[in-house]
């Protein structure tokens, strides 16, 4: 059975890329357009793991995962920040809740060490 990745992206072709790349190796793909759309997905569909971009309207990443970290169904979910900020924003986006950082652009090497590792 595939697992579910929940891609929280507002950029919407980046969004469709990695979406494209995700469904390419046998992931089921929810995509949100923002933060709030995320949270609500989420607690919604409980996905095995989310790619939270943390710069975007409505809700920003480092808020959505806080609340996403409240809810206990979700507690334990991986949540993978993505940033194009560098390592600017990696001690922050750990302190909200994210277990690991992604620098954008995206190595999608890198991308499935990390899916591998947080998939287990």
């Amino acid at each position: 059975m595939p697992k579910t990745i929940l891609l929280v992206e507002d950029r919407e072709d980046i969004r469709t890329m990695m979406a494209v790349y995700l469904t390419m190796n046998h992931y089921d793909v929810i995509e949100a357009s923002n933060g709030c759309e995320g949270l609500e997905k989420a607690v919604l569909h409980k996905p095995d793991l989310i790619l939270m971009d943390l710069a975007m309207p409505v809700l920003n990443g480092f808020d959505s995962t806080k609340e996403i970290r409240k809810n206990e169904d979700l507690a334990d979910t991986p949540i993978l920040c993505l940033t194009a900020f560098g390592d600017m924003y990696d001690e922050r986006a750990r302190a909200a809740g994210c277990n690991d950082v992604l620098q954008k652009p995206i190595d999608f090497g890198k991308l499935d060490e990390v899916l591998e590792l947080h998939m287990r």
